[in-house]
């Protein structure tokens, strides 16, 4: 069990017994260059992520992985020490703590910009009308979550080396936010293959979007595996956990506990949770207290405040309507109430923010030109950057904080209002539903952003509201941000990260795979009256991957399992491998049941027939040059050659892994040469010939055969797989089956139906099938097999069938 990491030191900060190695799109500060002396210099950042986690860092030792702000020439060029006179939270984060990321302009503006702005920011806050989808800055996406993943390798290097082995706690990774959703996955396969201990978290800033909107993006199962290449990721809130655990079990077929918040992926456990961010909480009640009055000269009215980021995101216009829908409905808070509007500048660069600029500004000209008297204007409005101290002083002199955004990851600035409340008679804080914030502080006014007019009435209520309630629902406001402030958030995530087997959100690990789990996969759709025909894979579905092929064989309660239901009369049984088919059919050893070899170029039938795919006659000769060839090039230090006749599979399961690559590059071009297509399979290249047959054909191909051309219509069927030969088979039948892909590794797109963690899982699946079809009466017209030559018949064949079957050869499918 791991120790406890959270340590409370005096001043309630938090600190951790393991480095903790954080890796953001940016560092927690910026580095300039000196127009004078040409060096580089430190600008401190600001925001409630440096604030809570940077102190982390430095007590604990541990580093920060980031772009520095700045395309250096010289990417050697060392990080500059913090100002001594800099009193800001990353003062003491020294430059050996820090890992900068330099990165090639062009793609780092595709990546920023094209991808994260332009797709991601809009999609995961549920407008994919502003989504623009390019691959071109999807694969830099891809370059630089690599490039950040090699980069956070080094750091966790550099952190193991400096404890030398002594901390028995790994470093903890924790991976930030939507611009690095891929690199975890590069992190860990980097670390294993290195043995570097770690463990690894994601935190997400922003929504995440329900499965209907999520799935739009064409490369979301990428996403989902990057992000659950963690054992931990964190949301704001409830319901971005539970959209997330909803697309992992939609989009990849995972299996999900809804109530524990687990996904299994990968063999893993992986645990979602909700960490709602905080504030510095008692750093903006003395900046309340400190900061002098701003709003001078307007104490006979009531100021309505807006602090937003000038985004589509925020509002702004939906906002400054409902303002003017209320001083037409209540015409006597003219001359009383005034909004004052602060819009921070945001990617003036980009088109669609310069256009809402120009939508807002035309909206507040119009509007106080409509209402302006002499002594008086309804909006004040500020497009620019307002000191923090400056901001304090608004946020405790305003009667009403509008916090309305159309969507938002949580939106610190309702609880920055919160936390300036100090006045004997507080203001009121307004929030949308759509806002993360929304969901926890209840005592604040709901209003829909979407509806003008009710806004207004929210509005209305709240400059009219006794001071009374008032002081009522702040004080609770503000007794539940003092507590759950920032650092409450970082302990939060501290104790969930140090506690792997408990923690205070219950079990922590997806119990193992049960017959009854399939109820929900299969019962509706195999139903009581259908028979099935069950397509099975072999190596890594029904026997374990070994290290040799000789040695993966089947254990005595699959193939009994497998002879149970080879024998019941509404069951049938095809074995599809990779394997020549006499060498599945040895492996196996059942009777009765079809094989198919070499991906199904090779059919053996249950009555003895057999089916075998023609082959272009050059290529009967290329199969032993490509044989030789690869003997005489690659087959050393582990790897070696195996000959199915018709293919032949490069295996270097046993090689060192800094061999591989040279090594599978010079076998892809043998074969290539050769004629033939390079396929991968686990740890293999497979060397097959350029026919248009493969696992997907076979099956409809034995369908057909077997059960007549109506095939679709008479059985349900179920194909499992473990690899990129399976693919084929379960795209053919998309649609037309239920599909299982047996996978460990985290890297795997499939068009499967659902993931299965094992071959026991697979052993648990087909128990249940047996449970269901033991259960039920065996049928008189039974399932049937058809000789495709239509000579011979089982002897369990329906004769409806029978007589409906023709035979089919190649062509016809």
């Amino acid at each position: 069990m791991v120790e406890t990491e959270i340590i409370v030191t005096n001043s309630s900060e938090p600190t951790t017994k393991a480095s903790l190695i954080v890796v953001s799109n940016r560092l927690p500060f910026a580095l300039v260059r000196n127009s004078t002396t040409g060096k580089l210099e430190r600008k401190a950042s600001a925001g409630g992520l440096v604030t809570a986690v940077c102190p982390v860092v430095i007590r604990g030792h541990g580093l920060w992985v980031g772009w520095p702000g700045i395309h250096l020439q010289d990417p050697n060029e060392p990080i500059p020490e913090s100002n001594p006179t800099d009193q800001t939270p990353t003062a003491g984060l020294k430059s050996e703590q820090v890992v900068s990321v330099n990165i090639n302009p062009k793609i780092f503006d595709s990546y920023y910009n094209g991808c994260c702005n332009k797709i991601f920011w809009p999609l995961f806050h549920s407008m994919p009308g502003r989504a623009t989808f390019g691959a071109d800055h999807w694969n830099d996406y891809i370059t630089v979550n690599k490039h950040f993943a090699a980069r956070t390798i080094e750091a966790l290097e550099k952190c193991l080396a400096k404890n030398s082995g002594q901390d028995k706690n790994p470093p903890i990774v924790w991976i930030h936010d939507y611009h690095l959703m891929l690199a975890a996955n590069w992190v860990r396969e980097q670390a294993e293959e290195k043995k570097l201990p770690c463990r690894l978290a994601f935190f997400l800033h922003i929504p995440f979007p329900p499965w209907d909107i999520f799935r739009l993006f064409p490369w979301s199962d990428e996403i989902l595996q990057g992000m659950l290449g963690c054992d931990l990721v964190g949301f704001h809130i409830q319901d971005y956990c539970l959209n997330f655990v909803d697309c992992c079990q939609r989009n990849l077929g995972c299996r999900v506990d809804r109530n524990n918040l687990l996904v299994e992926h990968g063999g893993r456990t992986v645990r979602v949770r909700p960490l709602p961010i905080g504030i510095p909480y008692e750093r903006f009640v003395n900046l309340a207290k400190e900061a002098p009055s701003v709003l001078k000269g307007t104490e006979q009215q009531q100021t309505i405040l807006g602090v937003d980021r000038l985004d589509y995101t925020k509002g702004l216009v939906h906002r400054l309507m409902a303002f003017e829908v209320l001083l037409e409905k209540y015409p006597q808070h003219k001359e009383k109430v005034s909004l004052l509007q602060i819009s921070v500048p945001s990617r003036t660069d980009v088109k669609e923010y310069r256009e809402l600029k120009a939508e807002v500004d035309q909206l507040v000209g119009r509007i106080n030109g409509r209402f302006t008297t002499a002594n008086w204007a309804p909006i004040r409005y500020i497009y620019d950057y307002v000191a923090q101290d400056e901001l304090a002083a608004l946020y405790r002199d305003a009667a009403v904080c509008l916090v309305t955004p159309l969507r938002d990851g949580m939106n610190l600035v309702a609880k920055e209002f919160v936390a300036c409340q100090i006045n004997p008679v507080p203001g009121v804080l307004i929030i949308s539903p759509f806002a993360g914030a929304g969901e926890m502080m209840h005592e604040a006014l709901l209003s829909n952003p979407y509806e003008v007019h009710q806004a207004a009435e929210v509005i209305h209520r709240a400059l009219t509201m006794p001071e009374d309630e008032r002081a009522l629902r702040m004080s609770r406001l503000r007794r539940r941000e003092s507590e759950c402030d920032v650092n409450h958030w970082m302990r939060r995530f501290l104790k969930a990260m140090g506690t792997l087997e408990m923690d205070d959100v219950g079990t922590t690990t997806m119990q193992p795979v049960t017959v009854d789990d399939f109820d929900d996969y299969l019962l509706k759709y195999i139903g009581y009256n259908h028979k099935l025909a069950l397509l099975l894979d072999y190596d890594g579905t029904l026997a374990p991957i070994a290290p040799h092929p000789d040695l993966a064989t089947l254990s005595p309660e699959m193939k009994n399992l497998l002879f149970k239901l080879s024998n019941h009369s509404d069951v049938y049984v095809a074995i599809i491998s990779g394997r020549n088919v006499d060498n599945v059919k040895k492996m196996v050893g059942i009777d009765g049941i079809t094989y198919a070899g070499n991906h199904g170029l090779e059919i053996l039938h249950p009555d003895g027939s057999k089916f075998v795919h023609p082959m272009p006659i050059e290529f009967e000769n290329k199969v032993s040059q490509l044989l030789k060839a690869l003997q005489d090039t690659v087959c050393r230090d582990g790897a070696w050659v195996e000959n199915k006749g018709a293919l032949l599979t490069f295996h270097y399961r046993e090689t060192p892994n800094q061999l591989r690559p040279a090594m599978i590059e010079k076998a892809r071009s043998l074969m290539i040469k050769y004629g033939f297509r390079a396929t991968e399979a686990h740890c293999a290249l497979e060397a097959r010939p350029p026919v248009q047959w493969n696992k997907g054909r076979a099956s409809i191909y034995i369908l057909r055969t077997s059960f007549g051309v109506d095939w679709s219509e008479r059985i349900k069927i179920i194909y499992v797989g473990d690899d990129l030969t399976d693919e084929d088979a379960m795209v053919a039948l998309k649609g037309m089956a239920r599909t299982f892909r047996v996978t460990s590794s985290d890297i795997v797109k499939t068009a499967a139906d659902h993931r299965l963690p094992s071959t026991d899982s697979v052993y648990t699946m087909l128990k249940w099938v047996e449970r269901h079809f033991m259960g039920r009466k065996a049928r008189a017209n039974s399932l049937t097999y058809r000789n495709p030559k239509g000579d011979g018949v089982r002897t369990q064949m329906s004769l409806e069938i029978a007589s409906n079957s023709n035979s089919l050869d190649v062509e016809h499918v």
